[in-house]
């Protein structure tokens, strides 16, 4: 990119090169593409298409906001999705050509919210269906490109539906389901309406929040909250054709599975959690997913009810017969069917996927899948003494030693190590109930050291995930930041009182050098230089301070009107970068603590992260404004930006080889970006001429405000002496005549030169034999 280009505003895109992540608390938000080759899944506002066998993702781009309902098409033509918005403002849904990976249509008829989506299964139409603020269904015709009708949902007493499904014989026909809502629906084509009959349910209150339609619609599974199943009689015609129903729907029985246990009288076993995700198989076995954890393959059986319980009628009734059980920890929101049901995947709201065997009903997260996605859960502050929380849910770090393969993250619960090549976990390390704050390598690359809000430092082995030491009460309000310096024996933590701490560590001791209170609110970032003896921390009490890591003292201190959330060294020391909450991002001297320049770093928010490359020309930012901006450091110019992310960027970090920037954001997802290589730039067509028809002349170079000299530097002074020393380069008996002409004018410094090559135009012997001679010294006058 030219430098006419940045000035005049152009601005490219980053590159994704992948993205690590999957939210599993949508509901169905797992899809198995039909060609059986594919996942679909949503993550932000991006739609993630990748393919199972070698694990390249391609990116959909069309939402504004995060999606909250995906769907597939029967023939895997098409996809559809929608997503929520704020209050007022309309959701939208998008169409996209699978094939193409390009969008074909899109609609915004819902309010706030986008509940469900479904196809047809004629491919005919997309069936929609709003959220608590809208509670309308929208149908859009495929062939015409255009909404064709809409009808409010709920009536009476019913609540809001929260779940949807299209018939599998009956193109025009779909069920809609919630809170004690069930109702069947019909398109009518020519009179653009919709027309729906209610299941009947006489005394029965259920939510429900997943379904399965059997492929003849004859019978619709539902599952519940209440950890029961419904099982309804769709009573349609036995021609496909006819689309209405013999008699009105209605419920056949709630059903719960067989067990084992002693129960109290009237009492049955009933899914922990709910019922949160259900799939009918071709041989009419269910799988259920529960809001335990619980996954299991059902039968259903004749009801045996017991002869103590002849004269009690329950609304619910043993007759599901466990055949297979399984557990995965947390609940399960989405199952699919994979390799003719041979293979389940399961999605949980860990944000996990689970790849179980029919056969033996074993596996695990990433059983025959050697990753497993992750994704932390949404972000929300909740005060200042709480300031650390604003960088749990991601931090990266990269290893050291320009080792660019491998970096880190750490959120609540966990830190993870990845790799760069297959985006794939290599480590994962628990603290339970522990959030962790901040993550780093040491140089060697021999322990991973991490900071978390219990107020304890643990430095663990990068291979197995063993403790190695731990650091107890090292803050008394939890560790928000931490450094290491160079040779691995120090380490520098801030904590959220606003105290810094200086660490000696080694594997069998750690000992507290100092304590630096200066400080007055949370420590948001530390940054040491590379010559180990200088560190900067930012705090939001608006101060930046540069310490002396030698003298144990503050040495410069920065102020400003922001709440400072992130600080760096430039490679060389000279200066630092900040940002803040003014939404700047800021160059100071380190000599003197003067500012150097300010960037808009951003329009509306705030900016939590910056780094710089290692070979200083480039660096990049994220903020609130949920945008990765990669600038030219010299310039100060936005070169790229990567949009993609659906929350907040907590952090972006370099590779060490400046080939890839990894950005974390409050929603979980981490995005790994491709810095763009910058092009040779050829010579203008002036300049050609120029360096063709005349002598080369060199051009005036511009100011770097990297190498700005000060008024206490050494480094100006120096230069200036080697450049009055190296002025006369002449042999050494005759430097004492020229220098003492040094005064003389200009013709008295030609006519010294010129006898100088006089003399040297003399015999080689001669000369090289007064080379050997002593000098005198130049104060010989």
């Amino acid at each position: 990119m030219s430098d006419e280009e940045l000035e005049e505003g152009h601005v490219k895109e980053l590159n994704i090169k992948g993205i690590i992540g999957f939210d599993g608390s949508i509901l169905n938000g797992l899809l198995v593409h039909p060609n059986g080759k594919h996942i679909v899944y949503p993550l932000g506002n991006k739609v993630v298409i990748q393919n199972w066998a070698t694990k390249k993702q391609q990116f959909l781009t069309g939402h504004t906001n995060i999606i909250s309902s995906i769907a597939v098409s029967a023939s895997g033509k098409y996809l559809a999705s929608g997503q929520i918005n704020y209050i007022g403002f309309k959701a939208r849904v998008v169409i996209w050509d699978f094939e193409k990976r390009e969008l074909l249509a899109q609609y915004e008829h819902h309010k706030v919210r986008v509940e469900a989506v479904t196809f047809s299964k004629d491919e005919h139409y997309i069936i929609s269906l709003g959220g608590r603020d809208c509670g309308t269904a929208v149908v859009w015709d495929m062939h015409k490109g255009q909404v064709l009708c809409g009808s409010q949902v709920s009536r009476g007493v019913q609540g809001e539906a929260t779940c949807m499904q299209s018939m599998t014989r009956r193109g025009a026909c779909f069920l809609t389901a919630g809170d004690n809502h069930l109702a069947l629906w019909k398109i009518n084509q020519e009179a653009r309406n919709l027309k729906s009959i209610d299941v009947s349910m006489t005394k029965l209150r259920r939510i429900v929040v997943c379904l399965d339609i059997n492929e003849r619609d004859e019978f619709c599974y539902c599952g519940t909250t209440t950890g029961d199943v419904i099982k309804i009689r769709l009573y349609y015609h036995h021609d496909a054709e006819i689309l209405d129903t013999v008699k009105q729907p209605s419920v056949v029985g709630c059903l719960t599975r067989i067990t084992k246990k002693k129960l109290p009288r009237g009492c049955v076993d009933l899914y922990r959690g709910g019922v949160r995700s259900i799939r009918l198989l071709f041989n009419g076995n269910l799988i259920i997913g529960a809001g335990d954890g619980g996954l299991e393959v059902v039968e259903e059986i004749a009801p045996q009810p017991k002869k103590d319980d002849a004269n009690i009628r329950m609304p619910s009734v043993p007759a599901l017969k466990v055949l297979k059980t399984t557990n995965l920890n947390s609940a399960v929101t989405s199952i699919q069917l994979m390799e003719q049901e041979t293979k389940i995947l399961a999605a949980t709201t860990s944000s996990e996927i689970y790849v179980i065997r029919m056969d033996d009903f074993r596996g695990g997260a990433g059983g025959d899948v050697p990753h497993v996605f992750h994704l932390r859960r949404r972000f929300s502050p909740v005060g200042v003494q709480d300031i650390t929380m604003f960088f749990l849910d991601y931090k990266v770090f990269f290893v050291y030693s320009n080792f660019s393969e491998v970096f880190a993250t750490a959120g609540k619960h966990d830190v993870r190590v990845w790799s760069m090549s297959t985006m794939q976990e290599l480590l994962r390390i628990r603290v339970p109930n522990f959030s962790c704050s901040s993550v780093v390598f040491a140089h060697d690359g021999k322990s991973i050291l991490t900071a978390w809000n219990d107020g304890v430092i643990r430095s663990f082995t990068p291979l197995t995930g063993r403790l190695i030491y731990a650091i107890y009460n090292a803050h008394n309000k939890g560790v928000s930041a931490l450094t290491t310096t160079s040779h691995g024996r120090n380490l520098i933590s801030g904590g959220c009182e606003g105290q810094v701490r200086l660490w000696e560590v080694s594997p069998y001791r750690q000992q507290l050098l100092c304590t630096l209170k200066e400080h007055k609110g949370p420590v948001s970032a530390i940054d040491i230089n590379k010559f180990d003896n200088e560190a900067a921390s930012a705090s939001t009490d608006g101060t930046c301070i540069i310490w002396d890591l030698e003298k144990q003292c503050r040495r410069q201190i920065l102020f400003a009107n922001t709440l400072f959330m992130c600080v760096r060294y430039y490679p060389s020391g000279v200066q630092i970068l900040t940002g803040g909450s003014d939404r700047k991002v800021v160059y100071w001297e380190v000599l003197d603590g003067s500012l150097v320049r300010e960037l808009e770093g951003s329009p509306s928010g705030s900016i939590n992260s910056v780094d710089i490359s290692s070979n200083g020309e480039q660096f990049v930012s994220g903020g609130n404004d949920q945008l990765v901006k990669l600038w030219k450091y010299q310039e100060g110019i936005t070169t790229h930006i990567g949009v993609g992310h659906a929350a907040i960027v907590t952090c972006a970090r370099f590779s060490a080889n400046s080939k890839y920037i990894v950005t974390c954001d409050a929603s979980g997802g981490v995005f790994v970006w491709e810095v763009p290589a910058e092009p040779l730039q050829e010579p203008k067509p002036e300049e050609k001429i120029v360096k063709a028809t005349s002598e080369p002349v060199k051009a005036n170079k511009e100011e770097d405000i990297r190498d700005l000299p000060s008024v206490r530097s050494s480094k100006s002074r120096t230069s200036t002496r080697s450049k009055e020393e190296e002025w006369c380069k002449c042999s050494s008996k005759s430097s004492v005549s020229s220098c003492s002409e040094k005064g003389a004018g200009d013709n008295a410094k030609t006519s010294s030169r010129s006898s100088n090559a006089t003399k040297k135009s003399g015999s080689v012997k001669q000369s090289s034999v007064k080379s050997k001679e002593t000098t005198p010294p130049r104060n010989q006058d």
